[in-house]
């Protein structure tokens, strides 16, 4: 790493003996757990039913080989994600002129707590401006956005969309108002911290980014189960899976509820963003991935800041969770056939990594399902496989927990062993629906 780079990044945190002991516990998780995959009988229900000379044979070594790559990519991402450091926050002398866009929906009184959260942020006021959306809510949206812009006023331009528009159509017209040379997108069921805004702007300094994604935590984990466990998988989603992907400057997805973007970069792809078609539809969800890759696409990097942090609501109950799930996995189906192409505008090692982190993970569903299917099938001849499916499931879930410790330190890590056995039995539906249901162009929020 050169001088200039080096100063855009903040200072390395210390390194206690519970961070040395957990690092060194997480590199032994992952040499037990290849030693478990191969040495012992954990995948023995798929190569004992191969031994038996069935069509299954055709299966196991393509799973075998997939473990073995699956390993080796958690190997890289783990290096990858200890080697991640947030970038320098932008200095409030030097910040570039921001705009905040929240689009609301039936959000009600929580868009004017999250309009107050960004107007509470620690940034220069006269660099700074919200731009609150209501797109074409039923209910008090607009009174509780009219209040919000009557507190912070010359801060907040209230803007009322005379129908639904859908959140695409919302942040275009936000997109279309503002004035800033950075672009902040806010959910309106999120709350930001003091220091966001500017840790968010930082990454900018360097003129090949063209978007930062931000740390999305849960804001109601205490409220249920559900987001307690979500919480947990949160955190791996951010600070260990974005961290990674970090290192070579391609992040996947810039979430919605936190991400920053350069106006030059979106005002070029703005068009083609809005009016973005699969399979004949018009794209109504997944609007923060696709303009993700859009950005991608024109050859800029994409970043993730541990630093600036939301905290966002989360579904409390099943059947909104199921909903959740299907509309990300619709969106992450459909970005994933474009990242394919886009992809190839990265430097040439860049790619490399987003290529095999891309194939390896999207392995995983023709190969996971057609192996739990063999798993299964041979409970008939052997009921023990299935207990070493759940020790299976419990080793997996250990081990990533070790990763959420190092980033919280909090005796939450028992919710995501929880969600490892809960997403197995309850969640592995969604995805084979969410492919079945491509062309859908619900929003499943309500």
């Amino acid at each position: 790493m050169n001088a200039k780079a080096g100063a855009l990044l903040a200072p390395l945190p210390p390194h206690d003996l519970w961070d040395r002991l957990l690092v060194a516990t997480i590199f032994g998780g992952l040499l037990a757990l290849g030693y478990a995959a191969f040495a012992t009988p954990l995948l023995q229900p798929i190569l004992s039913m191969a031994g038996r000379g069935e069509w299954t044979q055709l299966w196991v070594r393509p799973t075998v080989i997939w473990v073995a790559m699956g390993l080796v990519l958690l190997l890289m991402r783990t290096l990858l994600w200890l080697r991640y450091r947030p970038f320098a926050a932008a200095a409030p002398d030097e910040a570039p002129l921001l705009s905040v866009i929240i689009p609301a929906y039936n959000e009600g009184a929580m868009v004017e707590t999250s309009i107050a959260s960004v107007a509470a942020a620690r940034y220069p006021r006269g660099r700074l401006e919200i731009i609150a959306i209501d797109d074409g809510s039923k209910d008090d949206t607009w009174r509780h956005i009219e209040r919000a812009a009557a507190r912070f006023p010359g801060l907040v331009a209230a803007l009322r969309l005379p129908r639904n528009m859908g959140k695409r159509g919302a942040l275009a017209e936000g997109f279309r108002r503002a004035r800033g040379e950075i672009l902040v997108t806010v959910d309106s069921d999120s709350v930001i911290e003091r220091d966001t805004l500017l840790a968010i702007a930082g990454p900018f300094r360097d003129p090949r980014i063209g978007a930062v994604a931000g740390k999305v935590a849960v804001h109601n984990r205490k409220a249920a189960l559900i987001p307690r466990m979500l919480h947990v998988r949160f955190v791996l989603s951010f600070d260990f899976l974005r961290s990674a992907q970090s290192m070579f400057r391609t992040v996947f997805c810039c979430p919605g509820a936190l991400a920053a973007y350069r106006a030059s970069v979106v005002r070029a792809v703005l068009g083609r963003w809005e009016r973005q078609r699969f399979l004949g539809s018009d794209c109504t969800y997944g609007e923060d991935r696709a303009l993700t890759n859009f950005i991608l696409g024109e050859g800029c990097d994409t970043v993730y800041q541990r630093s600036a942090v939301v905290h966002t609501m989360v579904p409390e109950t099943y059947s909104k969770l199921c909903r959740m799930f299907i509309r990300w996995d619709r969106s992450y189906i459909r970005e994933e056939f474009r990242f394919g192409r886009v992809v190839w505008r990265r430097p040439p090692l860049w790619r490399a990594m987003a290529l095999y982190e891309s194939g390896i993970t999207n392995l995983r569903f023709p190969v996971g399902y057609l192996s739990m299917a063999l798993w299964a099938a041979n409970a008939f001849h052997d009921p023990l496989s299935m207990l070493r499916m759940l020790v299976a499931i419990m080793v997996v879930s250990t081990l990533y927990v070790l990763y959420y410790l190092r980033s919280e330190r909090s005796w939450d890590f028992a919710y995501g062993i929880l969600w490892g056995f809960f997403s197995f039995f309850a969640l592995t539906w969604i995805f084979p629906y969410a492919m079945l249901t491509l062309r859908s162009r619900g929003w499943l929020t309500r």
